[in-house]
C-alpha cells in the first residue's frame, strides 16, 4: 500500500470529522500531518508510522473541560488501529507502533514517547501549540470556555500562579511554554524556540497596549 492511498483513506475516514472546537479542527489535524511530515524527514523516522497516526492523533477528542480529557489519546489511539485493522494493505505489524505514538502525543496524558516515530508525533502536534497559530487557537479556547483574555492584576503572572481558567494568557505560562521545553527531537526543539521568540513578542506588544512591562524570562 502506498503512502497516497494510506493518505486517502485517513482523509475519508475524517471527511465527516466534528470537533470540540476549532483549536482541534481538520485544520488542525492537517497542520500537525505536514509538520509531522517535515520532522519525519529531518529526523528519519518511519513514515509509514508517523503519517497514520498524525492524520488520526485527534480521531476522538473530549472538551479541554471535560473530567476524562486526558484518556482521548488512548481513546483515539484505540479508534484508529480499529481503522487501520480493516485497511487491506497497511502493514498491520505497525499498528502498536501507530497506537504509541497516538497515545503518548497528548501533554494532559503525561505519558513517555518511547519510539522516534511517537517523539516526532509528539513534536508536531506540540508545535501547533506554539507561534502566531498556538496564539490564535489559545485565544479561540478560552473564547469558548468563557475565559478572560488576560489577567488584569498582573497579567503576565510575575507574582502568582498562572492559572488558565482565568485567561488565555495565563495559559501561554501554565502549559504552552513548558512544552516548548519538552520537544524530543532537534528539529522539534529548533522550531520551538522559533514559535515561543514570536509568542513572547506578541506578550511585549500586548504589555506595551495594557500598560504593563513585558519582562522575559
Amino acid at each position: 500500500m502506498t503512502l497516497e492511498q494510506v493518505e486517502a483513506s485517513c482523509l475519508e475516514w475524517l471527511k465527516d470529522f466534528e470537533a470540540t472546537d476549532s483549536a482541534h479542527d481538520i485544520s488542525h489535524i492537517l497542520r500537525v500531518v505536514e509538520a509531522a511530515k517535515l520532522l519525519c524527514i529531518e529526523e528519519g523516522a518511519n513514515i509509514d508510522v508517523v503519517l497514520p497516526a498524525a492524520y488520526l492523533h485527534d480521531c476522538v477528542t473530549l472538551p479541554k473541560n471535560h473530567p476524562d480529557n486526558h484518556k482521548s489519546s488512548t481513546m483515539a489511539a484505540d479508534k484508529a488501529i480499529r481503522l487501520l485493522e480493516n485497511l487491506e494493505g497497511y502493514d498491520k505489524r505497525l499498528l502498536s507502533q501507530v497506537h504509541h505514538a497516538i497515545q503518548t502525543h497528548s501533554y494532559s496524558a503525561n505519558l513517555k514517547a518511547e519510539t522516534l516515530e511517537a517523539k516526532v508525533l509528539q513534536d508536531a502536534d506540540r508545535l501547533d501549540g506554539l507561534g502566531a497559530i498556538g496564539v490564535s487557537r489559545c485565544m479561540a479556547v478560552a473564547g469558548k470556555l468563557g475565559n478572560k483574555i488576560y489577567q488584569m492584576h498582573d497579567p503576565f503572572c510575575e507574582l502568582r500562579n498562572a492559572d488558565s481558567k482565568v485567561s488565555a494568557v495565563d495559559h501561554f505560562y501554565e502549559k504552552l511554554f513548558k512544552t516548548a521545553t519538552t520537544m524530543q527531537t532537534q528539529a522539534g526543539r529548533a522550531e520551538a524556540k522559533k514559535r515561543v521568540e514570536f509568542m513572547q513578542g506578541f506578550l511585549a506588544q500586548l504589555g506595551l497596549e495594557i500598560g504593563v512591562i513585558f519582562t522575559k524570562e
